[in-house]
Order: C-alpha cells, then sequence, then structure tokens
C-alpha cells in the first residue's frame, strides 16, 4: 500500500502536469506552481490510499466521462469542484436552481468523492478527477423524494443530456414502475448505473434487504466497507497509531472479511460490490464533514466506472460492469456471495486486467450468475494523467458540530465543519477572503 507521502508526491506531480498542460492550452507559459503543503483534509481521505489512486492515475482520470449525480444537487462554488460541475436541472423546484445548487450537501459530498479536483494537496480530491459531473436534483430540503417518478425523470433527462455513468446514493424498500422504466432505458443507451445497497439503523430499515434501484437487475449495487486495521491511511485521532503492510487488496485482508464490512451496511443476494463506507471526509456547502454510509461507497464505484470509459471510450455499459466484477478483490465466501458481492472494487485492476468480453450485462436478468470471477493482470504502459485546470490557494478552518442527519433515505453520520474552504479559483477568491489552514481536524465519530 501506498504511504500518505507517496500520495502526496502523486498529487504534486499531477498538480504540475495539469499546469503545464493548462499553459500549453491557453498557448502561453506558466511557471510551475510552488510546493503546497497539504491539510487535514486531504491527509484524512484514507480510501485513496487503500484504492491505491495515484497508480489508477497513471491509466487513466475520468478525462472525457460525464457522471449524473442524482441527488440533492451539487454546490457548483465549492473550491474543490469549482470547472468540474456542468450545467444540470432541479426536478424539485426548477425556478430555482439547474441543480447547481445543494440545500443539503449530500449531492456534493457525492461529487467531490468522484470528481473533486485533484490540483494540489489541499480538501477533498475525486478518484477520477478529471470527470465531470452532471448534477439533477430530486430530493427536496430534506433530502426525500416522496414519488419516485421524480427521481425517474432526473435518470432519463440525464440519460439525453449525455451521462455514461450515474450515481443513485439513494433508495427506499419499495419498486416503482416508473423507475423501472427509466433504468432500463438507461441501460438501453450503455449508460451504467450505480445504487448504493443502503444503511441499517437510525429508523430506517433493519433487515438485509438491499434498497430500490440497487435491487433492479443489471445495476451494479454498492455495500459498504470499514477502513481494514492494517490499512497504512487514516489519520483521524481515533486512527493515528495504525500501520501495516500493502496485503493482497490495498488495505482490506482476506482473513479479516466480517471486520471489513460497515456493520451499518444493508446487504443481500442483489449486492454486487463493495466500496468504502466508514470514516471518511467530504465536501458540503461552506467546508467539509465527516461521513459515513453506503451513499458514499457508491460514488467511488462509480468514479472507477469513469476512469474504465476514460481509458476505453467505446467500451459498452456490459462490458464495464463485467470489467468492475471480475477485477474485484473476493471477499467471503469464494465468488459472489449475500454480503460483499463480488468483492471490493479494485481500480487499477479494473484498468490494467486482461478481462474476457461479455455480449450481454452480467447483472441483468435471466443472466447466470457467475459463481467465480478471475482476471490476469498483464504489464500495461499508463496513458498520461491530466488533471483539472485551476490554480491553487488558500484555506480556513473554523470549529466543527456533531450531528446525525439523515439524507435521501440514507442515514449518515456527519462532523459539520462550517467555514473550511479551499479559496483557489479566482471568482471563489473574490466572493470570500481565505486564510490558511491550522492543519488540526475537527472530532470526528467513529
Amino acid at each position: 500500500m501506498r504511504s500518505i507521502g507517496s500520495l502526496h508526491a502523486s498529487f504534486r506531480r499531477l498538480a504540475l502536469t495539469v499546469a503545464m498542460a493548462t499553459a500549453a492550452a491557453l498557448g502561453g507559459a506558466l511557471a510551475a506552481p510552488a510546493p503546497a503543503a497539504a491539510d487535514w483534509v486531504r491527509d484524512d481521505q484514507w480510501h485513496l490510499t487503500q484504492l491505491d489512486a495515484p497508480t489508477t492515475w497513471h491509466y487513466a482520470t475520468g478525462a472525457g466521462v460525464t457522471v449524473a449525480v442524482v441527488d440533492s444537487g451539487v454546490d457548483a462554488t465549492h473550491p474543490d469542484l469549482v470547472g468540474q460541475v456542468l450545467p444540470g436541472a432541479d426536478f424539485v423546484d426548477p425556478a430555482a436552481s439547474d441543480g447547481r445548487l445543494d440545500p443539503v450537501g449530500h449531492g456534493t459530498t457525492v461529487a467531490a468523492m468522484i470528481a473533486g479536483r485533484a490540483d494540489d494537496l489541499r480538501g477533498v480530491t475525486g478518484l477520477a478527477p478529471m470527470a465531470k459531473i452532471l448534477p439533477v436534483r430530486v430530493l427536496d430540503s430534506d433530502n426525500k423524494y416522496d414519488d419516485a417518478g421524480v427521481v425517474a425523470e432526473g435518470i432519463v433527462w440525464a440519460v439525453t443530456r449525455g451521462a455514461s455513468i450515474i450515481n443513485l446514493s439513494l433508495g427506499g424498500p419499495a419498486r416503482s414502475d416508473a423507475l423501472a422504466e427509466a433504468l432500463q432505458f438507461a441501460a438501453d443507451h450503455e449508460v451504467v448505473v450505480i445504487a448504493c445497497t443502503g444503511n441499517r439503523g437510525g429508523g430506517q430499515q433493519t433487515v438485509d434487504r438491499v434498497w430500490y434501484p440497487a435491487s433492479e437487475p443489471g445495476v451494479v449495487a454498492v455495500a459498504g466497507l470499514a477502513p481494514s486495521p492494517q490499512a497504512d491511511t487514516y489519520t483521524g485521532p481515533e486512527h493515528a497509531s495504525t500501520r501495516g503492510g500493502r496485503g493482497a487488496s490495498r488495505g482490506i485482508r482476506s482473513d479479516q472479511n466480517a471486520e471489513a464490512l460497515w456493520p451499518g451496511s444493508v446487504t443481500g443476494p442483489q449486492t454486487v460490490l463493495t466500496a468504502p463506507a466508514a470514516h471518511l471526509v467530504g465536501a458540503k456547502p461552506g467546508g467539509y464533514w465527516r461521513v459515513q454510509g453506503t451513499s458514499f461507497a457508491a460514488p467511488l464505484v462509480a468514479a472507477t466506472a469513469a476512469l474504465v470509459r476514460s481509458r476505453w471510450p467505446s467500451l459498452d455499459a456490459a462490458n464495464v460492469i463485467n470489467r468492475l466484477i471480475r477485477t474485484a478483490h473476493d471477499l467471503g465466501t469464494a465468488g459472489r456471495d449475500a454480503r460483499f458481492g463480488f468483492g471490493a472494487i479494485d481500480p487499477v485492476s479494473a484498468l490494467i486486467a486482461s478481462v474476457p468480453e461479455v455480449s450481454t450485462n452480467p447483472l441483468a436478468e435471466g443472466v447466470p450468475v457467475l459463481s467465480a470471477v478471475s482476471a490476469s493482470l498483464p504489464a500495461a504502459s499508463p496513458a498520461a494523467a491530466e488533471g483539472p485546470p485551476e490554480e491553487p490557494a488558500a484555506a480556513a478552518t473554523t470549529a466543527a458540530t456533531l450531528s446525525w442527519t439523515v439524507i435521501g433515505g440514507v442515514l449518515f453520520t456527519v462532523v459539520a465543519a462550517s467555514g473550511l474552504r479551499r479559496h483557489r479559483h479566482p471568482a471563489a477568491r473574490r466572493r470570500r477572503a481565505a486564510t490558511r489552514s491550522t492543519g488540526s481536524p475537527p472530532p470526528s465519530l467513529s
């Protein structure tokens, strides 16, 4: 597993590549950026090292891919997302916004985990930092939807506007015909749909019954993992002393499968993949907060799908999904099981493995379930990494407040840290003054 120092070095190289590419695009010279100091937000993104993000960026960065975040909207002015968010749609209050406002923060967190900028060492970066986000607001100010038809409308709209991947960090217990038709519409247009399996407790269902739409055949249903005690990744106070070696799965040990599954995650026969879901730090309007939930595992799989589509733009949806499941690190019972699905998402293997092609979505109804998956890992030549074109600037830190929040039918824990900003874009700097980060993380909740 890569160390935090190695991760920072990779970010510095990526930021330099971005700066040089931007200068070339503008037809002028641009001085190399001065070395930037990392902040606690970036350090606490333990999942980036567990998923070996620096290695993935040698092969793909998500460039050329549009990911629709069908959620509570996305704050396009957040410093980590400036320049990353396309004009979208608001199906809750069409007169209020084009999807680029987020009254709750959930969609902003999801979007940044997918495509947060990677041009310096501050704030949240996404696993596919060159992908673009198409925001589609379908959740109200309480982050709920009363009519699944609204979600269906948002999915259809996203497909018609060019999204090749859709992330659904929402759901509930009831199937919807309208939503099923929208998902079929997405499948007919070669769009990969990722959805969270759901969370247990906090007033939500307490049985292992995967939420809808994650339970719909053809959808990639994502359950949650907790950090392995062996992962040399998380730098928050309660995990400051954890250390470990690389291991076979970048931090998830096969002999600790029970511990690797986040206990709040709903699982069931429809589970397809797992990804980090706990002790995460996310972007939100006004700053950052700590979050946990399958809502935040799903976007890591969506980001991996974006990386695959960025590396192979002509790959159809069936083979993107096939590559994700065949290269997953198997956990639990050999092959697919009801707790881990096919296993933990492995972005590096998804980008370099030799995987047999399929003609049908392996998750579609009526397709025989794979009892075991395998992929060979030949040597591959990395593609040039690129990054977003904005420049770095300063950060500010203020006090944190603890809260429990139910969002989009998904319970997650947050430590809201208002005012934690990373002002890098000139327009953002004009909007408010920024001061240097103290580097001290807010209290965290395990």
